[in-house]
């Protein structure tokens, strides 16, 4: 089990932390030899929708990366400083809500300065703003990307405590594990995947609605095919949409057992 363990990792490091764009029929000549069909009229169902995927290390990290740079790059395309804005609050209020849960600051105070440098630098305007190809280029740099990612473990984990009676059922539901195992084992430590859970916690702590698509053998009981997502809306009152309607998800990631990458829509 270790040595396969091993072997996966090993053949995780010639990956890219964050890949290249890549059009989805890339997915497509992945499953043609010897696929599934469900799996590739799925694929064909996706590619109505879905022009691109850009596909990420498969370390543990994957989702905290995908929707690292899917946030980032959002606003670097869209310039909506009224989104860094409202997110610097939310950010904010997470610092608050670890210090109130009684993490000491040093714990985390590098990686909430190292995102929220991020952030500012796909601002365009500045000294410190940042082109496309730097974004990819600092996603794929270990000492930036793996800050980043602990500022979401920790955004995530203190979202689960704080709200440790809504969690506690989903949690149950997985492990026997309670809420602070939970955090301290399964959400804060690098290389531990991602479940409904995290990605509910992170949604809910910074505002931003998450799409997520599955791609997996699964088809109706009278045999056709759909592809199913489900999205992540956060907690009424943290994405200021002005109003209880749902907001439409400018992050989308395709999600493949054990996997998440992003997804580009037409």
């Amino acid at each position: 089990m270790q040595q396969q363990s091993a072997i996966q990792a090993e053949e995780a490091e010639k990956i890219p932390f964050v890949g290249d764009k890549e059009p989805l029929s890339s997915l497509a000549a992945e499953y043609k030899a010897g696929g599934s069909p469900v799996l590739l009229e799925k694929i064909k169902i996706l590619s109505e929708q879905y022009a691109a995927i850009r596909r990420t290390r498969g370390d543990g990290n994957c989702f905290f990366r995908s929707f690292m740079f899917a946030y980032l790059e959002h606003i670097l395309e869209s310039q909506d400083r009224a989104e860094v804005d409202r997110v610097r609050a939310n950010v904010e209020e997470c610092r608050r809500t670890l210090q109130k849960l009684g993490y000491p600051e040093f714990t985390f105070e590098d990686f909430f300065a190292l995102f929220l440098e991020q952030l500012e630098s796909v601002i365009q305007g500045s000294e410190a703003s940042i082109s496309d190809e730097e974004l990819v280029k600092r996603s794929r740099d270990q000492s930036v990307s793996d800050y980043v990612v602990m500022f979401f473990r920790f955004v995530t984990s203190g979202e689960i405590r704080k709200r440790s009676e809504f969690f506690e059922p989903f949690i149950l539901g997985l492990t026997s594990a309670s809420v602070e195992q939970f955090c301290k084992s399964a959400v804060e430590p690098m290389g531990e995947e991602s479940d409904h859970v995290h990605i509910t916690a992170l949604s809910d702590a910074l505002g931003v609605p998450i799409r997520v698509v599955y791609l997996d053998r699964s088809s109706c009981d009278n045999g056709s095919v759909s592809v199913n997502h489900h999205d992540f809306t956060p907690v009424a009152g943290n994405n200021n949409s002005g109003g209880s309607e749902a907001v439409n998800p400018f992050i989308t990631l395709l999600y493949r057992p054990g996997h998440y990458d992003i997804l580009y829509p037409k």
